[in-house]
Protein backbone atom coordinates (compact mmCIF):
# COMPACT_ATOMS: atom_id res chain seq x y z
CA UNK A 1 0.00 0.00 0.00
CA UNK A 2 1.42 3.23 -1.12
CA UNK A 3 1.57 6.27 1.59
CA UNK A 4 0.55 10.20 1.49
CA UNK A 5 2.28 11.56 4.90
CA UNK A 6 0.37 14.87 5.26
CA UNK A 7 2.48 16.99 7.45
CA UNK A 8 1.85 20.58 9.25
CA UNK A 9 4.63 22.53 9.54
CA UNK A 10 6.56 23.25 12.96
CA UNK A 11 5.84 25.92 15.29
CA UNK A 12 7.00 29.67 13.84
CA UNK A 13 7.61 32.57 15.02
CA UNK A 14 4.36 34.64 15.05
CA UNK A 15 5.55 38.25 13.90
CA UNK A 16 2.71 40.78 14.59
CA UNK A 17 2.53 42.72 11.14
CA UNK A 18 3.91 40.65 9.04
CA UNK A 19 2.01 38.23 7.25
CA UNK A 20 1.98 34.57 8.37
CA UNK A 21 3.12 33.57 4.87
CA UNK A 22 6.15 35.22 5.60
CA UNK A 23 6.76 33.49 9.13
CA UNK A 24 10.15 31.38 9.54
CA UNK A 25 10.48 28.64 11.78
CA UNK A 26 11.10 29.24 15.67
CA UNK A 27 13.94 28.07 17.63
CA UNK A 28 11.22 25.27 19.18
CA UNK A 29 9.86 25.20 15.93
CA UNK A 30 13.78 23.80 14.26
CA UNK A 31 14.28 21.54 17.78
CA UNK A 32 10.67 19.73 16.83
CA UNK A 33 11.76 18.42 13.15
CA UNK A 34 13.90 16.17 15.12
CA UNK A 35 10.97 14.11 17.02
CA UNK A 36 8.73 14.46 13.81
CA UNK A 37 11.79 13.27 11.91
CA UNK A 38 12.06 9.89 13.37
CA UNK A 39 7.82 9.90 13.48
CA UNK A 40 8.12 10.25 10.01
CA UNK A 41 10.91 7.69 9.30
CA UNK A 42 9.40 4.43 9.60
CA UNK A 43 6.34 5.31 6.37
CA UNK A 44 9.78 5.46 4.51
CA UNK A 45 9.10 8.70 2.51
CA UNK A 46 10.98 8.60 -1.00
CA UNK A 47 10.84 12.24 -1.33
CA UNK A 48 9.16 15.55 1.15
CA UNK A 49 7.61 18.07 -1.10
CA UNK A 50 6.43 21.39 1.12
CA UNK A 51 4.59 24.54 0.56
CA UNK A 52 6.90 27.58 -1.00
CA UNK A 53 6.51 29.42 2.94
CA UNK A 54 9.31 29.30 4.66
CA UNK A 55 7.78 27.78 7.63
CA UNK A 56 6.77 24.87 5.74
CA UNK A 57 10.00 25.02 3.41
CA UNK A 58 12.19 24.81 6.86
CA UNK A 59 10.27 21.74 8.53
CA UNK A 60 11.12 19.82 5.20
CA UNK A 61 14.30 20.91 4.64
CA UNK A 62 15.35 19.83 8.14
CA UNK A 63 13.16 16.35 8.12
CA UNK A 64 14.71 15.78 4.60
CA UNK A 65 18.35 16.09 5.80
CA UNK A 66 17.37 14.22 8.99
CA UNK A 67 15.95 11.36 6.87
CA UNK A 68 18.44 11.48 3.51
CA UNK A 69 15.67 12.41 1.77
CA UNK A 70 15.62 14.83 -1.55
CA UNK A 71 13.20 17.84 -0.89
CA UNK A 72 11.06 19.87 -3.24
CA UNK A 73 8.79 22.57 -3.22
CA UNK A 74 5.66 23.11 -5.47
CA UNK A 75 3.08 25.32 -5.93
CA UNK A 76 -1.03 24.92 -4.63
CA UNK A 77 0.11 23.28 -1.18
CA UNK A 78 0.07 26.96 0.45
CA UNK A 79 -2.04 27.70 3.00
CA UNK A 80 -5.88 29.37 2.73
CA UNK A 81 -4.92 33.01 1.31
CA UNK A 82 -5.23 34.90 4.58
CA UNK A 83 -2.74 37.81 2.82
CA UNK A 84 -5.42 40.21 3.48
CA UNK A 85 -5.97 39.72 7.06
CA UNK A 86 -4.96 41.80 9.69
CA UNK A 87 -3.39 39.81 12.93
CA UNK A 88 -6.28 38.54 14.96
CA UNK A 89 -6.48 38.44 18.98
CA UNK A 90 -6.54 34.53 19.21
CA UNK A 91 -10.46 34.10 20.24
CA UNK A 92 -11.44 36.41 16.98
CA UNK A 93 -9.45 34.36 14.56
CA UNK A 94 -10.55 30.70 15.96
CA UNK A 95 -14.26 32.52 15.76
CA UNK A 96 -13.55 33.35 11.75
CA UNK A 97 -12.03 30.22 11.02
CA UNK A 98 -15.29 28.39 12.44
CA UNK A 99 -16.96 30.07 10.45
CA UNK A 100 -14.61 29.87 7.43
CA UNK A 101 -15.27 25.38 7.88
CA UNK A 102 -19.09 26.06 8.35
CA UNK A 103 -19.21 28.20 5.08
CA UNK A 104 -17.19 26.49 2.45
CA UNK A 105 -18.71 28.61 -0.01
CA UNK A 106 -18.77 31.99 1.31
CA UNK A 107 -15.53 34.28 1.29
CA UNK A 108 -15.65 34.98 5.11
CA UNK A 109 -11.79 34.95 6.02
CA UNK A 110 -9.22 35.98 3.32
CA UNK A 111 -9.21 35.78 -0.38
CA UNK A 112 -10.46 32.77 -0.90
CA UNK A 113 -13.42 30.22 0.28
CA UNK A 114 -12.73 27.47 2.01
CA UNK A 115 -13.73 25.71 -0.85
CA UNK A 116 -11.34 27.17 -3.23
CA UNK A 117 -8.48 26.66 -1.03
CA UNK A 118 -9.32 22.62 -0.74
CA UNK A 119 -9.80 22.81 -4.50
CA UNK A 120 -6.91 24.13 -5.33
CA UNK A 121 -4.85 21.94 -2.51
CA UNK A 122 -6.51 18.88 -3.89
CA UNK A 123 -4.69 19.35 -7.31
CA UNK A 124 -1.52 20.16 -5.81
CA UNK A 125 -1.62 17.07 -4.48
CA UNK A 126 -3.03 15.17 -7.16
CA UNK A 127 -0.04 16.44 -8.85
CA UNK A 128 2.72 15.91 -6.60
CA UNK A 129 1.41 12.26 -6.56
CA UNK A 130 0.98 11.40 -10.35
CA UNK A 131 4.72 12.87 -11.21
CA UNK A 132 5.95 10.72 -8.46
CA UNK A 133 3.91 8.06 -8.81
CA UNK A 134 6.13 5.14 -7.12
CA UNK A 135 7.16 5.09 -3.30
CA UNK A 136 5.39 7.23 -0.41
CA UNK A 137 5.14 10.53 -0.08
CA UNK A 138 5.36 13.40 2.29
CA UNK A 139 3.77 16.80 2.03
CA UNK A 140 4.36 19.22 4.34
CA UNK A 141 1.85 21.83 4.56
CA UNK A 142 -0.45 23.99 6.44
CA UNK A 143 -3.50 23.39 9.01
CA UNK A 144 -6.26 24.73 6.81
CA UNK A 145 -5.87 23.26 3.98
CA UNK A 146 -4.88 19.84 5.35
CA UNK A 147 -7.44 20.24 7.51
CA UNK A 148 -10.14 20.53 4.55
CA UNK A 149 -8.43 17.71 2.52
CA UNK A 150 -9.02 15.65 5.23
CA UNK A 151 -12.10 15.92 6.37
CA UNK A 152 -13.27 15.85 1.78
CA UNK A 153 -11.93 12.22 2.18
CA UNK A 154 -13.03 10.80 5.58
CA UNK A 155 -15.87 12.71 6.59
CA UNK A 156 -14.57 14.66 10.02
CA UNK A 157 -15.35 17.49 10.89
CA UNK A 158 -12.81 20.11 9.61
CA UNK A 159 -12.77 22.46 11.91
CA UNK A 160 -12.77 19.95 14.65
CA UNK A 161 -9.45 18.50 13.51
CA UNK A 162 -8.15 21.66 12.35
CA UNK A 163 -8.06 22.56 16.54
CA UNK A 164 -6.75 19.28 17.21
CA UNK A 165 -3.64 19.78 14.66
CA UNK A 166 -0.57 20.75 16.73
CA UNK A 167 2.61 22.03 15.30
CA UNK A 168 3.75 19.71 14.46
CA UNK A 169 1.51 17.14 13.56
CA UNK A 170 0.72 14.45 10.76
CA UNK A 171 -1.57 12.25 9.55
CA UNK A 172 -1.12 9.37 7.09
CA UNK A 173 -3.23 8.28 4.35
CA UNK A 174 -3.14 5.33 2.08
CA UNK A 175 -3.31 6.04 -1.59
CA UNK A 176 -5.58 6.15 -3.52
CA UNK A 177 -8.14 5.40 -1.52
CA UNK A 178 -7.00 8.37 1.21
CA UNK A 179 -8.55 6.22 4.00
CA UNK A 180 -6.45 7.62 7.52
CA UNK A 181 -3.94 5.24 8.44
CA UNK A 182 -2.07 7.06 11.00
CA UNK A 183 -3.11 10.38 13.11
CA UNK A 184 -0.43 12.18 15.00
CA UNK A 185 -2.24 15.29 16.69
CA UNK A 186 1.14 16.75 18.18
CA UNK A 187 4.67 15.54 17.32
CA UNK A 188 6.71 15.89 20.43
Amino acid sequence: MRKLILIKHASPYVVPGTPPERWRLSDKGIEACAPLAERVRPHAPALIVTSAEPKAAETGKLVGERLGVPVEEADGLEEHDRSNVPHMRSGEFISHMELLFRRPRELVLGSETAEEAAERFQAAVDDVLAKHAAGNVAIISHGTVLALFIAQHTKQNGFDLWRRLGLPSMVVMDVPGFAVVEMVEKVG
